[in-house]
């Protein structure tokens, strides 16, 4: 088959190599991943984006190279003589061969390339692509997701949601954070929350919403002190997530904040919503509403006004339903619950507490710390173990370090510390940004710090030795250790937030 003269020419020939070279790099990529799943994490990025990029340039580079070559050519033959149009003969053999080859293969090479694109599109709204790409970024998110309830769901189903408004302002941020990653100007840590996080009843009322009826729910805590037998506490909690008609009528749950025919809005003075100096409640059926604002924190009615006024959702609350980073204790008393850690090592939860509060400042010299501080508590106190039980305090060790590197991630500087869990109250204050009988109407009606109002008690104890309510009465609660009865006056976190 005979060619046309025209492509006899470097920017032609180059283009040709290049899109025939990606071609056959794309189709083998595919193959050696397919079957071999070669390439890892990256590859799909090469496959479906970078790759056709290439090729499709090499293709465009062919008709411009034989336009400028031809350009040429009939300048030097015909002096003087302008063409506007070059003029194809399909008589000539050469004109036929070079038009069937180009044609076909641009088809050709548009389908592959429109594949690749669909490809893109899905590589683009995968969790290896949100979690993996920017490694160290975004490492952290990437670990505690696959630790949540929501691990099974992807990334975009909660961050961008369906249509294409969304997905368009999502890839226009994107540009922007790999812009952040390459020039490292992303901060550390991450701040939250998200200030352009599509609405939860476009995303998260897809699977849960607040029309569907929640029964209430049975919650059992298992926590360890720090002394040397690791006393155990158990504490049974009946969460009332739903209402509940009773003798005296309707005993409303915690999702009342939700109430179709409610509206809490809010504002608030710090960047992560922590402290919240103003509630309004509204009974959407009577019209009735009720302004509650802070003893301890009033402000002026201009800087009222100046705020942003939110209503109230799901994620003001559930606000790390899917990179939650546990604290210290919290993992650790899950680690020997489940018998990963064994309970009965002496002092295991004192020295994991020591040991996993410190600052590091990267991974491996949290790890070293740990393996060496873990080491040392027991060959100084307990020099017989390390002989009768050292598997048992090398397995703890492992264990410590894992709980260390899936909730805490020197690099990003993300832990427990930057981002507040917001349901329960112990760690932060949670809860109590609202219920803490601080914020009262005109009138003097306050919003309750009552425990029961969200939840009973219906057991509480140390094994084999268990209080359990009686009848629908829950039973007071009874601090682990004898404080007096601070418990009543003071909030959790202002203790449990600064253990060690």
């Amino acid at each position: 088959m005979k060619l046309p003269s025209s492509i006899k020419n470097w920017i032609s020939i180059t283009g040709a190599i290049l899109a025939v070279f990606n071609l056959a790099t794309i189709l083998s990529l595919i193959v050696l991943n397919s079957l071999f799943n070669f390439g890892g994490a990256y590859i799909g990025l090469f496959i479906y984006m970078a790759l056709p990029a290439f090729m499709i340039t090499g293709l465009i580079m062919i008709p411009i190279g034989m336009k400028i070559y031809h350009k040429r050519a009939k300048e030097e033959e015909d002096a003087g003589e302008v063409r506007n149009w070059p003029v194809l003969n399909f008589n000539n053999p050469a004109t036929r061969n070079a038009s069937v080859i180009f044609i076909f293969g641009t088809v050709f090479l548009l389908i592959i390339s429109s594949v690749g694109s669909y490809e893109a599109f899905h590589y683009t709204e995968s969790v290896e692509f949100c979690g993996k790409l920017c490694h160290q970024v975004m490492e952290p998110e990437f670990v505690t997701y696959h630790g949540s309830s929501h691990e099974r769901v992807a990334c975009v189903e909660c961050h961008v949601g369906a249509g294409a408004t969304w997905y368009v302002k999502s890839k226009l941020s994107g540009l922007y954070q790999v812009y952040s990653v390459l020039a490292h100007k992303f901060p550390t840590p991450i701040p939250t929350p998200i200030a352009n996080l599509r609405p939860a009843r476009e995303t998260c009322e897809k699977c849960h919403w607040p029309e569907k009826f929640y029964d209430r729910k049975m919650k059992d805590e298992h926590s360890f002190l720090a002394d040397e037998s690791n006393t155990e506490e158990i504490v049974q909690l009946q969460m009332k997530t739903s209402s509940k008609m009773t003798a005296e009528g309707l005993e409303k749950g915690i999702h009342q904040h939700i109430n179709a025919d409610v509206r809490i809005e809010y504002k608030t003075t710090s960047p992560n919503r922590q402290v919240i100096p103003w509630v309004k409640y509204t009974n959407l059926k009577t019209g009735e509403a009720e302004v509650f604002t802070d003893s301890e924190n009033l402000l002026s009615q201009a800087k009222l006004d100046s705020l942003e006024t939110r209503v109230m959702d799901c994620l003001d609350c559930h606000n790390r339903p899917s990179h939650n980073y546990k604290t210290p204790q919290n993992f650790i008393d899950k680690l020997m619950s489940e018998g990963k850690i064994s309970k009965t090592l002496p002092g295991i939860k004192q020295v994991s507490m020591s040991v996993l509060y410190p600052e590091y400042s990267t991974k491996d010299s949290a790890f070293a710390a740990i393996k060496s501080k873990v080491t040392e508590f027991y060959q100084s106190g307990y020099p017989d173990l390390m002989t009768s039980r050292k598997s048992e305090i090398d397995n703890a060790i492992v264990e410590i370090q894992n709980g260390y590197g899936n909730n805490i991630f020197p690099y990003m500087k993300s832990s427990w510390k930057s981002y507040p869990n917001n349901i329960g109250h112990m760690e932060f204050d949670g809860c109590f940004r609202c219920h803490n009988d601080r914020h009262a109407t005109e009138k003097g009606k306050v919003i309750s710090r009552d425990c029961n109002l969200c939840h009973n008690i219906v057991a509480q104890g140390t094994p084999g030795n268990m209080e359990y309510s009686k009848s629908f009465e829950p039973l007071e609660f009874k601090h682990p250790v004898d404080i007096d009865e601070a418990w009543r006056t003071e909030l959790c976190s202002s203790c449990h937030s600064q253990l060690y």
